[in-house]
């Protein structure tokens, strides 16, 4: 038998505790799956390949960084097809829970072709305006595909961390493109209001997610949603606390009423296609980080929640639509700010079927009719804006009055943003527009919020007012100044590829509306 000193005995000590160590740290390696992360990587990339090729570019050539993002973002978006149909996971715990921090599932990958197709049609529709408001390329496709990849990013995101530090990804540049335009008030102000209001929202958010986490000591939204029900009792104040502050940041991200104030100041300060991009894809971003922290991360607190969510959407499409009603057609810029308190209503609609959520045991259903809303409401939202961007002259005040009699001008281009208003309203020929609003009431009515569904009822009708009026003016004979206003300039390739693009898509779905309502009762989770 051999005895072994004790120096020896030390030794092998630290050998045997080495030996540990390094299979701890075996486990603790994992391997990224590439394919499922593909399409926020591909944006993000880009959005740096487009930054330093600034760099070397002459001025002659910057165009061709408005191609370079719109195919960036055309490839992110097909990246996501090898995925559609598999559940994958990566950026996961190897011990305990497993809980994940990236999955690529249904819900994520929908939200995806929403955010990477709505930038896309961005891309194609800011190309005009970067050079007719010499905008700075370098910086402008730098800050819209950055924006992009954190959009692309948030839907992912399963873990309080990853969720906050996406939607800043998403919100951060947004600023920067709202205050692009130098020298201009409008825009200086725009772009102040529209951060201050963004970082207070970031910080009550935060103060919210630190309450959680210190109640529940896990960021991952399956371990907090395990947790939250058994939490120690002298933590539940706390515990409560955190998730009421953290649905009072999404609410300010999601442009719900009260916290709306910052939308029509930012979207006319703005440049056009900036402003469009907030209604559609900053509005996706807020309202899936939402969809997430209520249905997956705090489903024990339904019974509050769900209620408070159904205030908001009524107060929310109330408002939007009631201040949509007051603009005036002689008013400046009062086109975009008619689109800008639309999107607020819309917004409304939105938050009913997540408000049903909190009623019903199977929320996945009152999930795909918010998503098959936002599909929608994306196709028509961006096409109205692409004809706005299209018809609207450097230096114009955007006034309604500049569409009256735009039939014998541009008939093609009224026929296009008479069609998207008449979705937006819910009318025929727009039957996917009617059907969406269908399927919202249907999850109100489903969760029992009949009294939801009658607030709703009476917006739909205030709706109906203002986009037909808008729709009239475009039929009616230009009369005095409006008939003496020189012709309107011809449209560039890519606004009439954007305007083209978006009225086939919305052609295609109001004749087979099906393509859009699938998601509706689909397992998104």
């Amino acid at each position: 038998m051999t005895v072994l000193t004790a120096p020896q005995s030390a030794y092998h000590l630290a050998q045997s505790a080495h030996s540990v160590d390094l299979a701890k740290g075996a486990d603790l390696v994992q391997s990224i799956d590439w394919a499922a992360i593909a399409p926020p990587t591909i944006a993000a990339v880009a959005a740096l390949v487009v930054l330093v090729a600034d760099l070397f570019l002459a001025e002659r050539h910057k165009g061709l960084l408005g191609w370079l993002s719109a195919a960036a973002l055309a490839l992110a978006g097909l990246a996501f097809v090898p995925l559609v149909g598999e559940d994958r996971a990566t950026f996961c715990l190897t011990s305990g829970t497993r809980a994940c921090s990236y999955i690529a599932d249904p819900f994520t990958l929908t939200v995806q072709l929403l955010v990477l197709g709505g930038a896309f049609v961005t891309a194609l529709l800011s190309m005009t305006a970067v050079r007719q408001e010499r905008l700075p390329a370098g910086e402008f496709w730098f800050l819209l595909l950055s924006s992009a990849s954190g959009a692309a990013l948030l839907p992912a995101s399963r873990d309080l961390a990853t969720l906050v530090v996406a939607l800043e990804v998403a919100s951060l540049p947004a600023f920067a493109l709202v205050g692009l335009r130098r020298g201009e008030r409008l825009s200086s102000e725009a772009a102040l209001k529209f951060f201050l209001s963004s970082v207070a929202a970031t910080a009550v958010m935060l103060l919210g997610v630190s309450f959680v986490y210190a109640a529940t000591g896990s960021m991952h939204l399956s371990t907090v949603a395990q947790a939250l029900p058994d939490v120690d009792s002298r933590l539940s104040t706390l515990a409560a606390t955190g998730v009421a502050l953290t649905l009072v940041g999404f609410a300010f991200k999601t442009a719900a009423a009260p916290f709306h104030f910052w939308v029509p100041d930012t979207y006319v300060g703005a440049p056009v296609p900036v402003a469009a991009y907030l209604s559609v894809i900053g509005k996706a971003a807020g309202f899936s980080g939402l969809i997430l922290v209520t249905v997956r991360a705090f489903p024990s607190y339904a019974d509050a929640w769900g209620p408070a969510l159904a205030v908001l959407a009524a107060l929310t499409m109330s408002v939007g639509n009631l201040g949509a009603l007051r603009q005036r057609p002689d008013r400046a810029h009062s086109a975009v700010r008619l689109l800008a308190w639309s999107s607020v209503g819309q917004a409304g609609y939105l938050l009913v079927p997540i408000a049903a959520a909190g009623y019903t045991e199977e929320p996945d259903q009152a999930v795909g009719a918010t998503l098959a809303y936002a599909l929608m409401y994306a196709v028509v939202n961006l096409g109205a804006f692409a004809v706005v961007a299209t018809l609207q002259q450097p230096g114009s005040d955007g006034r309604l009055d500049d569409y009256r009699g735009l039939v014998r001008t541009h008939p093609l281009a009224a026929a296009a943003l008479a069609f998207f208003l008449l979705c937006l309203a819910g009318l025929p020929p727009g039957i996917v527009g009617l059907f969406a609003k269908v399927t919202v009431f249907q999850a109100a009515v489903d969760a029992g919020l009949g009294w939801l569904a009658v607030v709703m009822a009476l917006n739909v009708v205030i709706a109906l007012v203002y986009y037909l009026t808008w729709t009239a003016l475009l039929f009616r004979p230009a009369t005095g100044q409006e008939a003496a206003a020189p012709a309107r300039p011809r449209l560039s390739a890519p606004l009439t590829a954007t305007v083209a693009l978006t009225g086939v898509l919305a052609l295609a779905t109001s004749g087979a509306p099906q393509l859009v309502l699938r998601f509706v009762g689909t397992a998104l989770f």
